[in-house]
């Protein structure tokens, strides 16, 4: 099921989502009078770029977050952008679509074989499907200190054990899995971006550390925000690593 976000914050101190979303975007061939498909469009800051590059086209935003969704649709225009609230593992179109892109969200959806083929359904053949998320390895450092202050009350309860939220693929299960999901692949792979951000204690908290505040109790969470912090070192460096693919439906 979609987590709520605080899309205000988010867009705040996400210019690393939104610098990863316009090297998605360098690698899709468009014509320009497409429909293409963004999934997880967040606040729609990505989707603005997209549309520059769509001068005839149009845009089918898709996020399982209202708060995300009610952001985008204040900023981006009606007639050319239609928005759909749901969970990627569930949304539907009416009719196939030219292209998809998709920036920063997949890493949040566990079952990788479902999704590809859910989107897939959603394109004609011979849609390209160009899209980067969390890969393995991604913020490994941070996680190791998230985990760690987990063991330590009053916060263990909650947290200590959890796996966490998040499918950090590999590259070669992510292009096995577009495979069988009906999709050639022209390229998977990984890559180093670490980030340091000058809200640092906003952006771990409201990007990083969502799923886990929403399983403590709401007087321990800026407790556990400012534990982790504590230990990530001062500036935290966060050690992100981005899995990008570029596919066709086939």
């Amino acid at each position: 099921m979609s987590r709520e976000w605080d899309a205000t914050t988010y867009q705040q101190v996400s210019q690393p989502h939104q610098d990863w979303g316009a090297q998605v975007l360098d690698r899709l061939e468009l014509r320009g009078d497409e429909t293409v498909l963004d999934l997880g469009i967040g606040t729609g800051r990505v989707t603005e770029q997209l549309l520059e590059r769509l001068p005839a086209g149009r845009v089918v935003g898709i996020d399982g977050s209202a708060a995300m969704l009610a952001t985008a649709r204040e900023r981006l225009p009606a007639d050319r952008v239609t928005l759909i609230h749901s969970d990627l593992l569930a949304f539907t179109v009416p009719t196939p679509a030219d292209a998809a892109v998709s920036s920063a969200t997949f890493h949040w959806i566990a079952d990788h074989d479902a999704l590809f083929a859910r989107v897939r359904a959603a394109l004609r053949r011979g849609a390209p499907f160009v899209g980067q998320c969390g890969g393995h390895g991604n913020i490994a450092g941070v996680m190791a200190v998230m985990d760690a202050v987990a063991q330590d009350e009053p916060f263990a309860a909650a947290l200590g054990g959890w796996p966490g939220p998040w499918n950090y693929a590999t590259a070669e299960q992510t292009r096995e899995r577009l495979q069988r999901a009906g999709f050639s692949v022209q390229a998977c792979f990984l890559n180093d971006s670490p980030v340091t951000n000058a809200r640092p204690r906003d952006f771990l908290g409201k990007v990083i550390l969502g799923a886990h505040l929403d399983r403590l109790a709401p007087e321990d969470r800026d407790a556990y925000v400012d534990a982790v912090l504590a230990r990530l070192g001062d500036p935290p460096v966060f050690d992100y690593v981005r899995l990008n693919w570029v596919a066709t439906a086939v």
